[in-house]
């Protein structure tokens, strides 16, 4: 599959996406990524995009790409927890980048007349493209403009082996920790071993690079 070539000099660019791990009813931001970790499995909890309070909306797993050196801005929000993946990746299971198709404008009307003359259709073609359209803007007293998480969603839940994430997004004075719990899993057989390099959502570019490189 076909991913746009990034150079190694552009640094306003990444070739992973992250998914963080949140709280939520179910637990703590590090329960949930404990959970999807063992399970293999970021499940789908959320309709997104355009229509998604219809009935055929269809639920969507999110991811970002923001460049690595700067996931402090999501670790602020969400939570210091979470997996990271190539691009490619995603893009052969039928993710992608969403687009932000503005209130009010024509692109966003357009969305709009689709999905709704849509809404007791599932399966009309326009559900298979709302998921990745957000309409960002004002809705009453709330203000949806989150342009700078530069969104990449998955329909449905995303299921993965534990030789597929790139990286394990986990604070470093967890790191020890972490490694000695996963050798434990392989020897004894208890559960999901995972190998891949480790980083800490705050660390700077040249560590995050040196890790991922080791």
């Amino acid at each position: 599959m076909l991913i746009g070539g990034i150079d190694p000099s552009w640094k306003d660019m990444s070739r992973y996406v992250v998914h963080f791990a949140k709280e939520g009813v179910s637990g703590t931001a590090y329960d949930n990524a404990i959970s999807i970790l063992y399970q293999r499995r970021i499940a789908a909890a959320n309709a997104f995009g355009a229509g998604r309070k219809l009935a055929p909306a269809r639920r969507s797993v999110c991811f970002s790409e923001v460049p690595l050196h700067h996931l402090k801005r999501l670790a602020d929000v969400r939570g210091p927890h979470g997996i990271g993946f190539r691009k490619e990746f995603i893009v052969e299971r039928g993710g992608g980048p969403i687009l932000y198709a503005y209130k009010e404008t024509s692109q966003a009307q357009a969305i709009n007349e689709m999905v709704q003359a849509a809404a007791h259709d599932p399966n009309s073609p326009v559900w298979r493209v709302a998921p990745f359209v957000d309409l960002p803007g004002t809705y009453g007293s709330s203000t949806y403009l989150y342009e700078w998480e530069r969104e990449w969603r998955h329909v449905g839940n995303l299921d993965f082996l534990v030789t597929d994430p790139t990286f394990l997004i986990i604070p470093e004075s967890h790191h020890e920790a972490a490694r000695d719990f996963f050798h434990s899993a392989k020897i004894e057989n208890i559960g999901p071993s995972y190998e891949c390099p480790f980083i800490d959502p705050y660390w700077g570019e040249e560590r995050i690079v040196a890790a991922l490189h080791k």
